[in-house]
Order: structure tokens, then C-alpha cells, then sequence
């Protein structure tokens, strides 16, 4: 039967719907990024000058494993004070002022987050906490959103694995509601009380770590979307410690490899969530795993309603199976 379930996130109501699926697959098959025509790969050894100086480098002896650049088509960039201007009734605007940056994976053209070893995973955390200070030192910024676009249906331009960092001199919209579901949960932190309650029930948990818990969303509103939870309660990303930052890396590589084993090469967004720099109010940081398996229709647009044809507690089911797959991933570390 069909349900409404509630997302306590961003306080929006999900349809979840398994009945659909029987329409028939309905699954939007990955489209490859269109080849870099003439031009050789940019973000590749050996063409560094293709990019704009490198900002950091991460690695030793002479070779970089983890570089991070200004991108070269930045959608904020600037140091214009953040002063809205209001034109008409209904037009207002403001400069797009701030900084817009592409973090390189690896040196390896083909290594994306779901085979990184723990090492990659530790330097591209770290990268991205370092990155994350620097932005919240810099005069009228006030978030930083931490993204990886894998797949032309994600909105990747560049088939080398990358991830971008931007920051902003607004908390954005999807922010401002997860802040404000926080302030109103009467329970304690509301994402330590999800995790929680997961692992207690069991069925929707995909992985749970010494660091961080892994699991499919109870108002999970697109098929296999994937939640990890840092065990540690911090509302900074930037301020969790070294062994908390790499052990949820080594969580979004677990979630990564399981969709991998279970769906194929399937596109997929992953969007890190923290707390604006100077918040006080509760947040727990956390990091959203977001498989593009179908495409938003007339009523999920119309609405901000989503409809989810696959049921998380199967996601859960069918991930945790993929991840017994995984070469190195101990039966221990799943749940059963």
C-alpha cells in the first residue's frame, strides 16, 4: 500500500510508492559525458596548465594526489559585499559574490569515490576541511556547500572524477529548513536520534561503523537515496576531528560501492550538509547520498512532493546484500 511519509529534514511530506515500479523499469539509464573533443583531460598529470594555479596540493615526493583549483567557470566569485537591491516590486537581486573551487579526486582518470583505499579517502576529507576553513576566514561568506556531480544526469561536464566546494555569502533555503527542523525537534539532536533508531530496528541500516552510520532514509523520497550520519555529534564539518572526517569518507566509499555492486555505473549526486560558519543553533552535520535513477515529473515539480517507487527498507535490503560483495568489507561492519 502507498504511504505519505514525513521528511523531519526539510519538513516535506514523501510518496512512497512501490507500486509504480511495476509499470515497468523506470530506471534513467547513465548517459557517458561527452568527450572532451580536441582538448586533453585538464584535471590529468601532466596538464596542470590547463587549470588555474593550484590553491592546495595534497601528496608527497613531487606528485599530487589530491588538487584543488579555482573553477574556471565559477558560478560566485568576487568580493562584493553582499547587499541586496531591491528594483521593483518583485525584482530583487544581489551580487553572486564568493569563491567556487574543483576539488580533483585523484591523478587517476578513471578513480571515483567508490574505489578510493583510505588513504585517498583521508586526503580528500582532508582536503575538504581545509578548504572549508579557508572559505569561513573570508570576509562576508557565510556557508560553504560541498558537492560531487558523477554523470551527465548529475550534472558532471568532465568525466574525471572531481567534487566542487563553494562558498556563499547566503545560508540557502534547503539550509535555513534543516536548521529550523533541528531547533524544533523536542527529542535531543534529531539525526543522533535517527541513527539511532535505525540501528535499533535494523532493516534500513546498509553499513554501521565506529564512525558513522549509513542507512536509507525512512522518508527516503528518490529509489536507494542513502543518509551517512557521523557518529560523533558536530555541527561543523570542519571541526570533527582527522579519524571522524576519514571514517565517514570511508562511509560515502561504502555507499558508493554498494549502489555501484547493486545498480552498475549509475550517475549520482553527493551533497555534504553542515552548519553555516558562525551558527549556534543544534545541527548535526551530515552527508546525502543521492542515486539519479529517475527523473522529477509534472507532480514532484508542481508540489515539492517526490515519489519514491522503490521502498527504503528494500534499498536498505538490496545495498546491504551488494555490500557483502565488496572484496574487504567485513560481514561485522553490515548490518544483518
Amino acid at each position: 500500500m502507498n504511504q505519505l511519509r514525513l521528511d523531519p529534514l526539510s519538513g516535506r511530506w514523501v510518496a512512497v510508492a512501490t507500486q509504480r515500479l511495476k509499470r515497468g523499469s523506470i530506471f534513467v539509464p547513465r548517459q557517458p559525458v561527452p568527450l572532451e573533443q580536441t582538448s586533453p583531460c585538464p584535471f590529468c598529470p601532466g596538464n596542470e596548465d590547463a587549470t588555474p594555479p593550484a590553491l592546495e596540493t595534497y601528496g608527497s615526493e613531487g606528485n599530487w594526489l589530491v588538487r584543488v583549483v579555482t573553477n574556471r567557470y565559477p558560478a560566485f566569485e568576487g568580493s562584493q559585499p553582499f547587499v541586496v537591491d531591491h528594483r521593483g516590486p518583485v525584482f530583487t537581486e544581489a551580487p553572486a559574490s564568493g569563491i567556487h573551487e574543483v576539488l580533483v579526486f585523484s591523478p587517476d582518470h578513471s578513480l571515483s569515490w567508490a574505489s578510493f583505499d583510505d588513504r585517498q579517502c583521508d586526503l580528500v576529507m582532508s582536503a575538504i576541511r581545509d578548504r572549508v576553513e579557508e572559505h569561513q576566514s573570508t570576509p562576508g561568506l557565510r556557508y560553504s556547500q560541498v558537492i560531487v556531480n558523477s554523470g551527465r544526469e548529475a550534472g558532471a561536464s568532465l568525466e574525471h572524477p572531481h567534487g566542487q566546494l563553494l562558498g556563499i555569502p547566503f545560508v540557502p533555503r534547503e539550509l535555513v529548513d534543516e536548521q529550523g527542523s533541528f531547533s524544533r525537534f523536542a527529542g535531543g539532536c534529531l539525526l543522533c536520534t535517527a541513527a539511532e533508531a535505525e540501528e535499533r530496528v535494523g532493516y534500513r541500516i546498509v553499513q554501521a561503523t565506529d564512525q558513522a552510520v549509513t542507512f536509507a532514509p525512512y522518508w527516503s523520497g528518490s529509489p536507494y537515496e542513502l543518509l551517512v550520519v557521523p557518529r560523533a555529534h558536530e555541527a561543523h564539518l570542519h571541526r570533527s576531528t582527522p579519524q571522524d572526517l576519514a571514517g565517514v569518507g570511508v562511509a560515502v566509499r561504502g555507499a558508493l560501492q554498494a549502489l555501484r555492486t547493486h545498480l552498475g555505473d549509475i550517475a549520482y549526486n553527493v551533497v555534504f550538509h553542515a552548519a553555516p560558519y558562525r551558527a549556534s543553533s543544534p545541527y548535526h552535520w551530515h552527508v546525502h547520498v543521492l542515486p539519479k535513477l529517475t527523473t522529477r515529473a509534472g507532480f514532484e515539480l508542481g508540489t515539492g512532493v517526490y515519489i519514491n517507487v522503490v521502498a527504503p527498507e528494500q534499498a536498505a535490503e538490496d545495498l546491504r546484500g551488494a555490500l557483502r560483495l565488496v572484496p574487504g568489507h567485513a560481514s561485522a561492519d553490515v548490518a544483518s
